[in-house]
């Protein structure tokens, strides 16, 4: 999703090594930072009810951030090779993609929080399954590939609950959006070096039993959480009526009459294909064959140190128009890719990397509020699953042609292009009129619910014309 981490094929590439202790610190910060706006003034983010839900949150990307090492490390010691870990990851992927957009659905006719805890059992199963595979030495790739595949299509059920559960817990949602921006970053660093550690202490099996229980932490802190009532005049997300089909029509409808909604999706096509799609396999081939895999591990740090940095700035930084301010970040990206285009050394490329967090990380949290506080909550669900369906689409694509074009023009010239796209892709955000005008909703609150229906209907509709 246009910066946002929700799905299982990740924001990148996953951070190498961990800060000791870096949750806590974390933590901490983000604590005593959502807790003050302007003036010290207290920011009714942290309650009791956000709190299980960022925990779920977090646990939950800590085990999916481990997941690959298990994969890898498991596959490749019962003899399978880089093609079969590929396809196991895919197999998630696919369905999670491929389904996403009909979750939104279910998620709009059903309880959204009932959802996501079977959701959460659902995985819990299957990771638990996984994992007395690998413990038993009974590892045939199809079976993994089967778990993967029920595993995307239980994010598809869950996911889309994520972007209308925020709104409804916090009524600062641009200080709830950076907070767990900050916790999933965390994660992102911390969790392939808990994984490698377990891999060494135990065994593959014994990372896929962690994650299992990553599965089961989120589920009993969405079961003890308690979604307060919404706004009068709002139809409560999870009981829908009507057809599949025309709840389906709808969230289109919704989606196609917000020109600032599908304008950032149809240009982030564009960013998948041009910028993140061949930036994460060829920063990687490129940086080990040239300075090896430790180099790789401290440059993935950098970025993932970079997106704390940038959940922190969104924490305190609350511009009038967001989605400007968010795609004015966005072109730090570039740093990224064209450093290690360029050829610099290890200490410019984490330098880059660092930057491109920062500003991905700034816009990513922007751009989920804007959803979330400019969407009636009774489609919500709908548009969100519709935003992450048009946002993953074009990553494959990306990445299957970064191969034959590194080969065909150079490594360096295709991580350059990628560099000089990152500066066309925002720029092109801001020219068109209702990205760069949309004014921000009114986020704060005198209480923990999201406005009516018909008033964010109102206000869209004004900003429109």
């Amino acid at each position: 999703m246009t910066g946002t981490s929700s799905s299982p094929a990740g924001e990148g590439p996953v951070p190498g090594g961990a800060v000791g202790g870096g949750d806590d610190i974390v933590a901490d910060v983000v604590a005593q930072l959502a807790k003050k706006g302007d003036g010290g003034r207290e920011r009714p983010v942290w309650s009791r009810d956000f709190a299980l839900f960022f925990v779920a949150r977090a646990v939950a990307r800590l085990g999916d951030t481990m997941l690959p090492v298990a994969l890898a490390a498991g596959l490749l010691e019962h003899g399978y090779g880089a093609g079969a870990v590929g396809l196991a990851m895919a197999s998630t992927a696919a369905a999670f993609a491929g389904l996403v957009v009909f979750g939104g659905v279910i998620a709009d006719r059903f309880s959204t929080r009932k959802l996501m805890i079977g959701a959460d059992l659902v995985r819990l199963g299957t990771q638990s399954l996984a994992a007395a595979l690998f413990f038993t030495g009974h590892v045939v790739l199809w079976e993994i590939c089967a778990i993967g595949f029920v595993n995307g299509v239980a994010g598809a059920v869950f996911q889309p609950g994520v972007a209308s559960t925020v709104p409804r817990l916090a009524s600062d949602i641009q200080g709830a959006n950076g907070a767990i921006r900050i916790a999933e970053s965390a994660a992102q660093l911390a969790g392939p070096a808990v994984a490698g550690v377990l891999v060494g202490f135990t065994s593959p099996g014994g990372v896929f039993a962690a994650h299992a229980a990553t599965y089961a932490v989120s589920a009993l802190c969405l079961l003890l959480l308690r979604l307060p009532p919404l706004a009068p005049g709002s139809r409560e997300p999870g009981h829908g009526s009507g057809a599949f089909k025309a709840d389906l029509v709808e969230g289109w409808r919704e989606f196609r009459s917000r020109t600032w909604l599908w304008g950032v999706i149809a240009v982030w096509c564009l960013y998948m294909i041009a910028v993140w799609g061949p930036t994460v396999p060829l920063v990687a081939t490129q940086v080990v064959q040239q300075h090896g895999p430790r180099a790789y591990g401290l440059i993935n740090s950098a970025l993932g140190a970079g997106t704390v940095v940038g959940g922190l700035l969104a924490l305190r930084l609350r511009p009038r128009r967001m989605l400007r301010a968010g795609a004015i970040a966005l072109f730090a990206f570039a740093g990224f890719p064209a450093t290690v285009g360029a050829g610099l050394g290890v200490p410019a490329m984490a330098a880059g990397a660092a930057v491109a967090g920062v500003g991905m990380s700034f816009w990513g949290v922007m751009w989920a509020t804007s959803v979330q506080t400019q969407v009636p909550p009774d489609v919500l669900n709908r548009i969100h699953a519709y935003d992450v369906a048009g946002s993953l689409a074009m990553m494959p694509v990306g990445q299957a042609l970064a191969g034959p074009a590194a080969t065909a023009l150079g490594t360096d010239h295709v991580l350059l292009v990628a560099g000089a796209m990152s500066f066309v892709v925002p720029a092109t955000l801001l020219l068109i009129p209702a990205v760069r005008g949309l004014i921000r909703a009114d986020a704060i609150t005198a209480g923990p619910s999201v406005p009516s229906t018909a008033a964010i209907r109102e206000r869209a509709c004004s900003q429109e014309s």
